[in-house]
């Protein structure tokens, strides 16, 4: 399947992909194109409905990205995603999508370098699964 390029949504918590320096300067993480990366103020606030809701939308993989646990700034936002994100693994698994559609990683604003490989790494896990099942629903759907 090397024509499919897998669409990925990341969503990420704000203190795990900036550090500091970069609050004030406001760099971008430079993530492959077929990423979007939407910013969440702690990776706690990622609800089970928005994981969901980026696999109707077209993604064929999600992610979320929060702080290292032990280190949240929010104490325990990392772990409530963490829930959600089995969770929702489990829902998908039930209804018979790959549940390794949706991940959870634990990065801090000083790995950017990681950062992009677990990017890299979700494209690659995704591509390898092959295109979202929803997706190609919609596009029956459609053709109809």
């Amino acid at each position: 399947m090397k024509d499919f390029h897998p669409q990925i949504t990341a969503f990420c918590c704000h203190n795990a992909i900036y550090s500091e320096e970069d609050l004030t300067e406001r760099r971008r993480l430079q993530s492959p194109s077929n990423v979007k990366v939407i910013e969440m103020p702690c990776s706690g606030k990622t609800e089970v409905i928005y994981l969901l809701k980026a696999l109707e939308s077209g993604a064929d993989g999600v992610y979320v990205v929060g702080c290292p646990e032990g280190e949240c700034r929010f104490l325990e936002g990392n772990l409530r995603a963490k829930k959600r994100v089995k969770y929702t693994q489990q829902l998908l698994d039930e209804i018979g999508i790959e549940k390794d559609r949706i991940q959870m990683y634990n990065l801090s604003a000083s790995m950017k370098e990681k950062f992009q490989k677990v990017a890299t790494e979700m494209i690659e896990k995704i591509r390898n699964i092959g295109p979202s099942p929803v997706n190609k629903v919609k596009e029956q759907e459609s053709e109809t």
